[in-house]
């Protein structure tokens, strides 16, 4: 799917940025000259670093744009450990989220995006660790398997292999890996399988993109000597499309929006360097691919192509692009007698494309709805134009499925457009629409990808397409669009989106995690949604034993497709503490259909469908709650007011604007979402206010901040200061610096066990400078370091407490964990009197 995408670098410059993948190309003369120049250019390089927003846009559109190559970016993992800036998604959904931003950046840039099966599990702050919870040798596997497909000349590492424990585990695990490999990839005993797929490759060199950050400064950098290093000055304009190569860049950036990455471009010269690690060192240290034959003499039969392509170029009418099919049309000839089928394929798919740029040729595929079913009827519109005087002839349609729809051949009259309509029959057996790494069940470090075939591939498998076979002087030639759906918006206008197989039905269990703290029954609801029109059948809620369910099952009825209907169960806990899964289903025609879906939608983004297991967490605790009434002050995004209402409390999300001591006079707590004082401007207005609240003798908890740009001066009303100190190992021992302490005995005694079963990461971005008012909590630290005894702090301040944690409650709660819901309980009970 990659290879369809990358030689569209510059087309994509000039659209808006909420255009979506599905919408078809309508390139200008300038970008068809540009595809044109990279056509004629047979080399490739790839990037490797390990999460979305590690690569270096910069030399990614540089290399793709100026230099012509082949370029990609392989991102070991699909950034699902990170935190969401633009929405509550975390985990599998984040990195689906990511996963479109890296694609839609990569449209950008003039790149091509891969993926290992790694999934970042969170912060990691030695390669060890990684390597161990990665799996390296499934993780070196992919790379192997990509650089082979790929086959790169170059690879460039973003990180530094020397340096272990000096940043992420993650990053120096991508480099190490990398290296390790260059030598083996061509070696046909290392990976043998993967060679009934593609084929051994050796690059020529590898390079370590290394800048100022990795000498500890731009001084310490100005003074290195770096007359080994190879250079060149990225800060290359292009007139054609009025932009630098750093406003390229910084539009491909601005496209990671969930870590809150938009970015300025910049002009003007800028100096980029490499350092060679293996292979062969080039004399010119501004050729990277020096020594390599680039031109189309390094496949057998090039040479006519080559010397065709040139003349083409020479010759480009920018007022009548058509005049060149002819002769692109003897290139594409000589294409496909070519051998090599690695650049045969990669330039049939290039060439295709700048002929129907060159033709105005518009080919879409539309169905009438947006999803259908296994085994339903899908009908769909097909649209045909030449919008230039070059004759040609639609002379077949091919679809999958197979329509059984009669087609005569019909000339492509000059700006006459052409329809046809199909009714495709899906198969009963038809795939659903979902990210293919989350079909199956992988591990915490890994997801599972069974089909050799489909590792790399960064997007969505949709196989539902139609081939327009489209006769132009005598030469046949086959143009693939996928099955999309478009409708017209009266604010958007045009919209396109995906199409999607969908299921019969789908169900959830609507709240996630339900916390029963007493032996009574609660209501627990099952949203049930149609995939088609007039379906009849039986909602199921399955607990495990000791939990009742009633009733055993719930029959429902839903009329029109997309609609919805909620059943109800009572769930009664059994009297000990247990925590389950709990699962929901639905069967409809006697076939029992047991996942949710879950729609994410987002502008920057193509809008996407993830299918899992429709579950919940139920938990019948041994938990104390008291009655405050919280304000919840909004983050970066988190779920935490609605677990919070889930034990009980009375939870009233505020906007920044609404911070009066008037508004804030009714509740006895205040707490903070994920990184507030580092993404909410009108904190900085309302500090003071917040501080007088505690003051008064209420309570403020403030959850985690990053060390980045701070929005308020002071975080706390007496001396705090965060650093980057964190505990990535959630097992780590849990030492109590003040057992006696009210927050750790009141309303719930806390105990070690309440810090088992924790996920992902104990807590981050503790502070390590504090006034001696506060008193530090608890202690921890990963293995074979120093105790971070800032994660939990509390200080009296007035007649109220000011409590500070860097403690992962964002995502503990969302995942059940039982002992932290105990202390959070006792957060925010710190300023109630007891008895």
């Amino acid at each position: 799917m990659g290879l369809k995408k990358y030689c569209s670098f510059l087309y994509f410059l000039l659209l808006s940025s909420t255009l979506l993948a599905q919408q078809p190309q309508k390139p200008s003369s300038v970008e068809i000259y540009h595809q044109i120049q990279k056509l004629n250019f047979l080399g490739s390089v790839l990037y490797v670093a390990a999460h979305p927003d590690d690569e270096n846009t910069r030399l990614i559109s540089y290399m793709a744009n100026h230099v012509k190559a082949r370029t990609g970016y392989l991102s070991i993992t699909r950034g699902d450990g990170g935190q969401n800036l633009i929405g509550t998604e975390l985990r599998e959904l984040l990195g689906v989220i990511r996963t479109q931003e890296l694609i839609e950046a990569r449209k950008i840039d003039g790149g091509e995006q891969f993926f290992t099966r790694a999934n970042d599990f969170g912060f990691s702050k030695v390669p060890d660790e990684t390597l161990k919870i990665w799996n390296k040798n499934q993780v070196l596997e992919d790379m192997v398997y990509i650089i082979r497909k790929f086959k790169p000349d170059v690879i460039i590492n973003r990180f530094d292999h020397r340096s272990p424990g000096t940043t992420h585990g993650h990053h120096t695990s991508s480099a190490m890996l990398s290296i390790e490999l260059f030598d083996k990839v061509n070696d046909s005993s290392f990976y043998p399988e993967q060679l009934r797929y593609t084929s051994l490759w050796q690059p020529k060199r590898l390079f370590f993109n290394t800048s100022w950050w990795f000498y500890g400064g731009k001084d310490k950098f100005d003074k290195a000597d770096k007359s080994k290093l190879n250079n060149f000055d990225m800060g290359v304009y292009y007139p054609s499309i009025g932009k630098s190569n750093q406003e390229i860049a910084a539009l491909s950036r601005s496209r990671h929006q969930s870590q809150g990455f938009g970015s300025t471009g910049s002009r003007g010269d800028e100096i980029e360097y490499l350092e060679l690690i293996k292979g062969e060192s080039a004399k010119d240290k501004q050729n990277i691919f020096e020594g390599i034959d680039t031109s189309w003499n390094r496949v057998k039969g090039g040479a006519p192509i080559g010397s065709l392509i040139t003349q083409i170029e020479k010759n480009f009418d920018f007022k009548n692009p058509s005049a060149s099919i002819p002769t692109l049309l003897e290139a594409y000839s000589l294409i496909q007698k070519l051998e090599n089928e690695h650049w045969k394929k990669i330039k049939t798919e290039e060439i295709k494309k700048i002929i129907a740029g060159c033709a105005g040729l518009f080919l879409e595929a539309v169905a009438e709805s947006q999803s259908s079913t296994p085994g339903s009827t899908l009908k769909v519109k097909l649209e045909a134009i030449n919008r230039s005087a070059q004759r040609m002839v639609l002379n077949g349609i091919n679809s999958k499925p197979i329509s059984q729809a009669t087609f005569s051949s019909t000339p492509l009259e000059n700006n006459q457009p052409h329809f046809v309509e199909l009714e495709l029959l899906l198969d009963k057996n038809q795939a659903y629409t979902a990210p293919y790494w989350l079909k199956e069940q992988g591990t915490v470090g890994m997801y599972a990808v069974s089909n050799q075939e489909n590792v790399g591939i960064p997007d969505i498998i949709r196989t539902i397409s139609v081939t327009f076979m489209v006769e132009i002087n005598g030469v046949v030639i086959p143009f693939e669009r996928e099955v999309i759906y478009k409708y017209n918006d009266e604010v958007k206008g045009e919209v396109y989106k995906p199409f999607d197989v969908v299921p019969v039905a789908t169900s959830s269990i609507l709240d996630k995690v339900k916390i029963f703290n007493s032996d009574k029954s609660k209501t627990v609801g099952v949203k049930i949604k149609a995939g088609k029109d007039n379906i009849i059948g039986n909602a199921f809620l399955v607990t495990a034993e000791g939990w009742k369910v009633s009733p055993e099952s719930i029959p429902f009825q839903i009329n029109k497709k997309g609609g919805e209907k909620t059943v109800y169960f009572e769930v009664t806990p059994p009297k000990n503490s247990s925590e389950i899964t709990a699962s929901s289903y639905v069967v409809v025609e006697d076939e029992k259909l047991d996942k949710e879906q879950i729609t994410i939608q987002y502008e920057h983004i193509a809008q996407q469908q993830v299918l899992v297991n429709s579950e919940a967490k139920f938990n019948k605790l041994d938990i104390v709650t008291t009655n405050e009434k919280i304000a919840y002050i909004m983050g970066a995004g988190d779920e935490i007011p609605l677990y919070l209402t889930q034990m009980g409390y009375e939870v009233s999300v505020i906007n920044p604007e609404e911070i009066t001591s008037e508004n804030l006079a009714t509740f006895q707590v205040v707490i903070l979402g994920i990184r507030a004082y580092n993404t909410v401007d009108e904190l900085a207005f309302k500090q003071q206010i917040l501080f007088d609240f505690v003051k008064n003798g209420n309570t403020m908890i403030v959850q985690y901040n990053t060390t980045g740009k701070m929005k308020v001066k002071e975080l706390a009303p007496l001396s705090l200061k965060i650093s980057r100190d964190r505990v990535t190992e959630e097992d780590a021992e849990v030492r109590f610096l003040a057992p006696n302490h009210k927050i750790l005995n009141f309303p719930n005694k806390i105990t070690s066990n309440d810090f088992k079963g924790w996920v992902q990461e104990q807590g981050l971005y503790y502070p390590n400078e504090w006034d001696a008012t506060f008193t530090p909590i608890l202690s921890s630290n990963d293995k074979d370091e120093k105790p971070k005894n800032g994660g939990l702090l509390v200080a009296q301040y007035g007649k109220g407490h000011y409590i500070y944690t860097g403690l992962s409650f964002f995502r503990e709660l969302p995942a059940g964990v039982a002992g932290a819901y105990r202390l959070f309980a006792n957060l925010i009970s710190i300023g109630t009197k007891t008895n």
